[in-house]
């Protein structure tokens, strides 16, 4: 498959750009982005071509990866599905409700196979718990730690301004959401939110399982501090997602898998653009609360 690469930030260079290039199944068409000496050197760096004019890359590819802030990454999304172009996503979906809905229906409207890239649900070990719990029943209650220092340590993200605007809860809360939705069942409601030091927030969640869950998202934590955990307990006793030390990149070429078998299928993947979208509006009314003070 001829597949395109729109951004030139840090994702795109340490996850998106070698995976596209590694993945036997891809021809690395090129790059667009905002920046075009930016996407010259990266293109440069892997032996692809760099594009000035979005839709022209669109023109020249059959799928297009998307490593751009939410906001910019929904407006292309929407372009590229109707353009014909299958769709590598990143997470959040889009930075608003209505932005993420324009994506599926563009999706749909375009008959296009999408993904969305949530790094733990493409991660072998990480994947094949979520997959074993999602296939028990009987869980009362899960905990949920995403805490992150991008903020507080020497991170190439700290600058992003999409994360200093949005903070924890769209960054790493669909990380999270990821893990608990397939294996609790969707969130009927955020129960609660209340702030936490710096841009950390607390969340709980009535799923529609029965159970509940307990969120701690955070980009401000101390170095030391920072880490994912997640809590199962239940008839069948306490699980904790296992830890991985796998990269983002092996993850990505799983995602890349996952796409070509969604576009040559015809199958919906379960982290299509429609589940970044039920993220996407977890997330709203979680921003909601938080907000009202509810």
């Amino acid at each position: 498959m001829r597949i395109g690469l729109l951004g030139t930030g840090p994702w795109a260079d340490m996850a998106h750009a070698p995976a596209l290039s590694r993945h036997d199944g891809l021809e690395f068409v090129g790059v667009w982005g905002r920046r075009p000496a930016a996407a010259e050197e990266l293109a440069d760096r892997h032996g692809t071509r760099a594009y000035d004019d979005v839709d022209a890359l669109l023109a020249d590819v059959e799928a297009v990866a998307v490593a751009l802030p939410p906001g910019v990454q929904a407006e292309l999304a929407v372009r590229a599905a109707r353009a014909g172009c299958h769709l590598l996503l990143d997470k959040p979906l889009a930075a608003t409700v209505p932005q993420g809905r324009a994506v599926v229906e563009a999706v749909r409207g375009a008959g296009v196979a999408s993904v969305v890239f949530l790094t733990t649900r493409f991660q072998s070990e990480t994947e094949a718990w979520i997959t074993e719990q999602s296939a028990s029943d009987g869980w009362f209650t899960a905990r949920a730690q995403w805490l992150g220092a991008v903020f507080t340590g020497d991170s190439p993200f700290a600058a992003s301004p999409w994360r200093r605007e949005k903070g924890a809860l769209w960054d790493v809360g669909p990380h999270a959401l990821s893990v608990l939705l397939p294996v609790l069942g969707d969130a009927r409601r955020v129960a609660a939110a209340a702030q936490g030091p710096g841009d950390t927030v607390h969340l709980v969640l009535d799923h529609a399982g029965g159970a509940s869950s307990a969120l701690t998202l955070s980009l401000t934590a101390p170095p030391a501090a920072a880490g994912a955990a997640v809590e199962l307990r239940g008839r069948t006793g306490v699980t904790l997602l296992p830890e991985t030390t796998e990269g983002p990149v092996p993850a990505l070429l799983r995602a890349v898998d996952a796409l070509l078998a969604a576009a040559r299928d015809g199958r919906p993947h379960p982290c299509d653009a429609a589940f970044g979208l039920r993220i996407t509006e977890v997330l709203a009314e979680a921003e909601a609360r938080l907000r009202d003070g509810r």
